[in-house]
């Protein structure tokens, strides 16, 4: 575990409906695949397919808060769930009929899932090299991450709540401010990370917390995509309702959109 250093990266801590502990994907059933014209777009006219994680250990209300949002996207996805209990395992084939995969938030012990999942590292490396676009919002965001983390990022993360300068002491769930494109916008916030990135990174950062660092970023990863968030712009009217909160925005979700077809577009 992480030590006392506030720069260091550290898992999130507990516990809220949003923080249980995310199940593992089936090392087995990850392959590595390609990705062609079918999963790459959607020149057709077809909708695209999203695969949300939903296994038995994310939290009950993540998950089909992204699948609400891809679903009504201007540019709407089908959404699967996939993971244990959904009764769609995350294989080779699946893959291979997405183009985005999303790993929501609802985690609380980072590297005790790390263990559950470091056997997928290199194959889903594969696919987002091979063209696949990979989501991951707050928890997902670290796993995105290295050390440990599946590695997609040009950095690594780490906790921003408690870090210097941060406008959040610790892992309460609260609205705060962030810089998105040069301006003031409020999202959802519960111990989600901030990205450090490498010197020269190709990356763009699509948002940054009241301190510059890094809160929403967007990256190349071979010919795919990764897109990251430390705050949750899905966050929905029951979350802000559930721990007495009120966005100064209001509840819009026009920044997830942002995030969805900047991570998901293509050259």
């Amino acid at each position: 575990m992480p030590g006392t250093d506030p720069k260091a990266p550290r898992p999130p801590s507990a516990l809220s409906r949003r923080r249980v502990l995310l199940g593992a994907l089936p090392v087995a059933a990850l392959l590595a695949v390609g990705c062609g014209r079918q999963a790459l777009g959607d020149e057709s006219g077809t909708r695209r397919l999203a695969l949300v994680y939903n296994g038995p250990q994310g939290c009950a209300d993540c998950a089909p808060a992204v699948a609400a949002l891809l679903r009504k996207a201007p540019r709407p996805f089908e959404v699967k769930y996939v993971g244990p209990g959904t009764g769609s395992p995350l294989t080779a084939e699946t893959l291979a009929e997405a183009q985005l995969y999303v790993q929501p938030g609802g985690g609380a012990d980072l590297d005790r899932t790390w263990r559950d999942l470091r056997g997928s590292a290199q194959l889903m490396r594969d696919w987002v090299r091979a063209g696949g676009s990979y989501l991951g919002l707050c928890f997902g965001g670290y796993l995105a991450g290295r050390d440990p983390g599946f590695g997609l990022l040009p950095g690594d993360t780490y906790g921003y709540a408690g870090s210097p300068g941060s406008t959040v002491p610790d892992d309460r769930d609260t609205v705060l401010e962030v810089s998105w494109r040069g301006e003031s916008r409020h999202m959802y916030f519960q111990d989600g990370p901030a990205f450090r990135l490498d010197a020269g990174a190709d990356a763009t950062v699509l948002a940054t917390y009241g301190n510059g660092a890094a809160a929403v970023v967007v990256a190349p990863y071979g010919k795919g995509r990764v897109g990251v968030s430390g705050p949750h712009p899905e966050a929905d009217e029951s979350w802000y309702e559930d721990e007495g909160l009120t966005n100064p925005d209001g509840v819009r979700f026009d920044l997830a959109y942002e995030l969805i077809d900047t991570t998901t577009r293509r050259p």
